[in-house]
């Protein structure tokens, strides 16, 4: 499982979209990655992002229209409607729908955030747990240092020692994490991640501990916390420094008594999980300014490992490349000799998962699957050469000198016979100047407002009517 706000988009389907979304502005507020229409029928094309679809069904709402949406999607979405209808003929029809939840509430402002959205975490992250368990683990053991990793995980992984893993963003140490448990022998059961800097504090409480139903207001039912959902498994802390630290108190005498009390709860309820924690700080650093608590450090970190940054393992970085232009469209990617030595001489900065965004730039421009050096665009070379050429430089125009095309004294778009060319024409304009101006696929996908997830498809979609090859003759 992986809770970080989550690795799946949660749809909502509000009528009164796009004049206002009271359910997406609140999703916003605590940090959830939203895709936003009026009917859930506009959603079949990104069903397979979704992890969930909240609907709100006002009083004058059609209820079989919703019902009709709902044979859209296959059972692996789940629904959650939101209704302040008096007619209980309706509700009661919804809620014998196979994974449909339905909340009656006065008003939309009624509902509790805490209890909608935890209902939210619980389902993606069992949805991506499924998903995990049949696809291979993305990082790469070729170079010398990822080998010795590797041995020291595998020793480890026949242990109960607490794991720190250390290292820049974009090393990977949550793969790392997953491999440490699978191969161990809580293989079986469940892996469970959170990120405790993707949420707002009370709701990193409200994941970590759980709360029992009633314990506060709209608390419709108990909800287990992240230590009673590994179940003799693996429990996984990313950006532990990130964590409030008068939430490190709480966590610590969880680790320390494998116990928990939920919110609300009185009686104690025995964990067995094993605990693994990552950070791209310094913790003692943390320490010395007070904002991470030193007993806590000692707890975690029974054995730390250094996750290598990419340029310290240049080994793995073909492997990974070729894994990365297959996922992005390539069916078979052949590197030049030149490209070669471009990503074998840049420094990195971002990692794996800078690395990840040159190759789906470079995926865009390849011709016929052939990588070569005026195909790649690292992010710190782009400021350089722009310097260079004197003036600021658009993304295309970035591009077009790369390629060896004539840079145009003003941007130009072509004319057009129909709107839904000069439609994907833009976005493609708009896409294109996000990649190069972010570090990561993840910012590029927050600048745009979409999913990474879906910034994949759309350029998949893109290169497949050739827009990137006309717009950068």
């Amino acid at each position: 499982m992986t809770q970080s706000n989550t690795n799946r988009l949660l749809g909502i389907a509000d009528p009164s979209w796009p004049t206002t979304s009271l359910i997406e502005k609140r999703a916003i507020e605590l940090g959830y990655e939203t895709v936003v229409t009026s009917t859930p029928d506009n959603f079949e094309s990104q069903a397979s992002e979704l992890g969930m679809i909240v609907v709100h069904l006002p009083k004058d709402g059609s209820i079989q229209s919703i019902i009709e949406s709902m044979k859209l999607f296959d059972d692996a979405i789940q629904f959650i409607v939101l209704t302040d209808t008096s007619d209980q003929q309706s509700v009661k029809t919804l809620e014998r729908i196979p994974g449909v939840s339905v909340f009656c509430v006065s008003t939309i402002d009624a509902i509790s955030w805490n209890e909608l959205f935890g209902r939210y975490l619980e389902r993606s992250a069992e949805l991506t747990e499924e998903e995990e368990s049949t696809s291979e683990a993305r990082y790469v053991f070729v170079d010398p240092k990822s080998k010795h990793l590797l041995a020291l995980v595998e020793r480890l992984a026949t242990t109960k020692a607490a794991v720190l893993l250390q290292g820049q963003t974009g090393t990977g140490k949550e793969i790392v994490a997953r491999t440490l448990h699978a191969l161990s022998d809580r293989a079986d059961a469940p892996f469970v991640a959170l990120n405790c800097a993707a949420m707002p504090e009370h709701l990193v409480e409200d994941m970590l501990f759980g709360h029992e139903k009633g314990a506060f207001t709209g608390a419709t039912r108990e909800l287990h916390g992240i230590f009673e959902q590994a179940k003799s498994g693996t429990v996984f802390l990313d950006e532990i420094g990130e964590m409030p630290i008068q939430l490190q108190a709480k966590l610590l005498r969880v680790l320390q008594e494998k116990e928990v009390v939920r919110l609300g709860g009185r009686d104690t309820i025995p964990l067995d999980f094993r605990l693994i924690a990552a950070t791209n700080k310094d913790l003692k650093e943390g320490i010395a300014e007070k904002t991470f608590r030193e007993d806590l450090y000692y707890r975690i970190s029974a054995f730390k490992l250094q996750i290598p940054n990419l340029a310290e393992r240049k080994g793995d970085i073909l492997p990974l490349a070729n894994t990365l232009a297959t996922r992005h469209g390539l069916d078979h990617p052949e590197f030049t000799e030149s490209a070669l030595s471009e990503l074998y001489r840049y420094s990195w900065p971002g990692n794996v998962r800078e690395l990840d965004n040159v190759i789906q730039r470079a995926v865009v421009f390849a011709d016929y699957g052939r990588i070569d050096a005026q195909h790649l665009f690292f992010d710190e070379p782009v400021a350089c050469e722009a310097k260079e050429f004197g003036h600021h430089m658009l993304g295309q125009d970035y591009y077009s000198v790369r390629l060896g095309q004539p840079m145009p004294s003003a941007p130009t778009l072509p004319r057009h016979h129909d709107l839904q060319s000069a439609v994907r024409e833009s976005e493609y304009d708009v896409i294109m100047d996000a990649i190069n101006s972010t570090r990561t696929r993840e910012e590029a996908a927050r600048k745009l407002g979409i999913s990474p997830r879906t910034l994949r498809y759309k350029m998949a979609k893109l290169r497949e009517s050739h827009l990137g090859m006309s717009h950068c003759a």
